[in-house]
């Protein structure tokens, strides 16, 4: 890969995640310099970013991304998240009310923070190792919950209410496949 090319999926990357543009020619111009003094040096453009281009983007996208854009996303998917596992536990029980243990609150709560630390390391949601990690984390979780809490009733929740969960996170992401596209240099 060329110094060119990762410039070019750099910028994409940040431009895709809302980075504004005089942030985004302080670190192209950054980039671009140790880029040169890597080649200057004899060292191959992979040995400054590593190989995987994307991964490096996000990571400073991450960085230089304001902290009232993080929260808004995190507040927005991780409802998401725990609003889709409700909805999957509304089928497969093939109900309109699902009982709501102190197990299935700390399952959704570990999945959520489990998701919430996923999504700050790597900057995405992908359905990958992520959603596995997540799932390892809660079920122990929820298990370990019932065996010491039991296995009382909380609360019950309706689809309607399920289906409110998962709003914000359907409108960001809305929003979001709504804003600037990559552009392929």
């Amino acid at each position: 890969m060329t110094n060119e090319r990762v410039l070019a999926v750099c910028r994409s990357n940040w431009e895709y995640r809302g980075i504004d543009d005089a942030s985004v020619r302080e670190m192209l111009a950054e980039l671009t310099a140790h880029l040169e003094d890597a080649a200057a040096a004899g060292r191959t453009p992979q040995e400054v970013v590593g190989r995987d281009v994307k991964a490096f983007a996000a990571s400073w996208a991450r960085a230089r991304m304001p902290l009232h854009r993080r929260v808004l996303r995190m507040a927005a998917l991780v409802p998401l998240v725990v609003g889709g596992l409700l909805l999957m536990s509304h089928l497969v029980h093939r109900t309109t009310v699902v009982d709501i243990d102190a197990g299935r609150l700390a399952f959704w709560l570990s999945i959520g923070v489990a998701t919430v630390v996923l999504e700050l390391r790597r900057g995405t949601l992908g359905f990958g190792k992520g959603w596995i990690v997540a799932l390892v984390v809660g079920l122990p979780v929820m298990f370990l919950t019932k065996k010491l809490v039991g296995e009382e009733t909380l609360f019950l929740l309706p689809l309607w209410g399920t289906a409110l969960l998962t709003l914000p996170g359907i409108a960001y992401l809305v929003a979001e496949r709504r804003g600037p596209r990559p552009t392929e240099s």
